[in-house]
């Protein structure tokens, strides 16, 4: 029984969210284009949705970077290039990891205070909204936790969850690592699957709209408008 609610949380759940990602965010694209966007509430409050989608932007890139070096590099390497995991702990989880989150929880709060406690924004927001905003803020606390936590133990993710997660796309799933994480780790992965998952049918989908075009298009000129005599 404990063999397959490990395979249930550490294989099949990961699975059904990454597929969730990639086949939502198809469709999403494919049929529902129009339905991708912003919804900018701006028109109803403008300071606090200023400050805190440029804070939360700029934390949850950082953390994004972040977590594809953790996860996705192997220790090896960066061993290779004479990177200790005492140095790699330093500056990167704690140097890099606590300002990026504090951006992000700061920037985050912000929002979701706005869409609660501002009527006019409240009324207009969906219960898909309100949840994404409560979501993301629990992700990102439950991530912060892990930084702070894992200063005070000794414990080296990128022995357990970063060689787990790179099993997952050579689909050689080692759900044995993960047995061994602590709570807080496993539950801040399960929520950030479940947030993978649960993307495609939010307003978070947009990010995915790089504006590519702007790159490629010709160039606009501008002429001054002659007097006319």
């Amino acid at each position: 029984m404990h063999n397959a609610w490990a395979h249930l949380l550490w294989v099949y759940y990961p699975y059904l969210m990454l597929a969730s990602f990639f086949f939502g965010t198809f469709i999403r694209f494919k049929y529902f284009h129009g339905s991708i966007t912003a919804k900018s509430s701006e028109i109803f409050e403008k300071k606090e949705l200023m400050i805190g989608s440029i804070l939360f932007h700029i934390g949850i890139i950082m953390a994004f970077f972040g977590h594809i070096l953790g996860m996705l590099v192997p220790q090896a390497w960066t061993d290779y290039f004479g990177i200790t995991e005492h140095m790699y702990h330093m500056f990167g989880s704690l140097m890099m990891g606590i300002p990026a989150g504090n951006l992000a929880w700061i920037g985050m709060a912000i929002l979701t205070w706005r869409r609660m406690t501002v009527a006019r924004v409240y009324k207009t927001s969906s219960i898909n909204d309100i949840l994404v905003d409560w979501v993301l803020l629990i992700t990102i606390t439950l991530g912060m936790s892990c930084t702070i936590y894992g200063a005070f133990i000794d414990f080296n993710y990128r022995q357990s969850i970063g060689p787990w997660v790179r099993s997952l796309f050579t689909l050689n799933p080692q759900w044995q690592l993960m047995l061994n994480v602590p709570l807080i780790y496993r539950i801040h992965v399960l929520v950030g699957f479940f947030v993978f998952g649960y993307f495609p049918y939010t307003r978070l989908v947009h990010a995915l709209t790089l504006p590519w075009q702007y790159i490629f298009r010709r160039f606009i000129v501008y002429r001054r408008r002659t007097k006319l005599v």
